[in-house]
């Protein structure tokens, strides 16, 4: 389990309990009808901008905040490669049958297979950069849902606080219609900004940040097998990839 997560929502709903305490407003953080206006609002936007293709990805992002994948080792991936390219180098492509990753990268050991099996380097390649731009592709679309569901929230926390309003001008000589409707007006506001930015965005931030190391795995991997299919002794490999994750670097410093 992700102990960040877990600590920044802690953190989080501490923080905007104790401010509320201290208000004494803590009443007003429980409001059904808010909650339901604001939540159900967002996922049924969320649902008719997004086809289900794209929705029924969503469980296994919402997973992977709490239980995020192993921790790429950059530095152990880029010694496998360069010990590839070794035993390429002095046995051939086809002793690379039936290889099994040191780090268990099934990325790697699917194009070691076909780069085994003697399939021509363009097609390799080609296959390579595909499957990481689809990759690339399907996360940006997961990630997208929770920045369209940060968009969606307010504007429901918005349409919740007109809501309130009107009520209380229907009830201005009930004063205790009156104070449940405030209630709702400032609630679902409450619900629709503490959903966005505590919630919908972060996750998206998070989803963003597995995604570009998972994808620069992969690049690497293909800068790797590239080098491979060339033939290039181990050392022109190493440098190859260290010129690689150093530019990598550099463009991510400048965004």
């Amino acid at each position: 389990m992700d102990l960040m997560t877990i600590l920044g929502l802690a953190m989080g709903l501490g923080a905007v309990y104790i401010v509320m305490l201290h208000g004494q407003v803590v009443n007003l953080l429980f409001n059904l009808d808010a909650a339901i206006l604001v939540f159900g609002g967002t996922l049924g936007s969320t649902f008719i901008a997004f086809p289900f293709r794209s929705i029924k990805q969503l469980p296994n992002a919402l997973k992977l905040i709490f239980f995020p994948p192993p921790k790429i080792d950059f530095a152990l991936l880029t010694e496998e490669i360069i010990e590839i390219a070794g035993i390429v180098r002095k046995e051939g492509v086809f002793a690379l049958h039936g290889y099994k990753s040191k780090t268990n990268n099934k990325f790697l050991e699917k194009y070691i297979d076909k780069v085994a099996n003697g399939i021509e380097k363009e097609i390799i390649l080609d296959g390579m950069k595909q499957e990481i731009f689809a990759i690339a592709q399907r996360h940006e679309r997961v990630s997208g849902i929770f920045q369209a569901m940060a968009t969606f929230s307010p504007i429901f926390g918005l349409l919740g606080t007109l809501i309130g309003v009107v009520q209380v001008l229907r009830n201005l000589t009930d004063p205790q219609s009156m104070g449940a409707s405030m209630a709702i007006a400032v609630t679902t506001t409450f619900y629709g900004i503490f959903g966005a930015n505590f919630l919908f965005l972060p996750a998206s931030l998070k989803l963003d940040e597995y995604s570009s190391e998972e994808i620069l795995a992969k690049e690497l991997i293909t800068e790797g097998i590239e080098s491979v299919l060339n033939n290039e002794v181990p050392s022109v490999t190493a440098h190859r990839l260290e010129a690689f994750l150093s530019k990598k670097v550099k463009e991510t410093q400048k965004k």
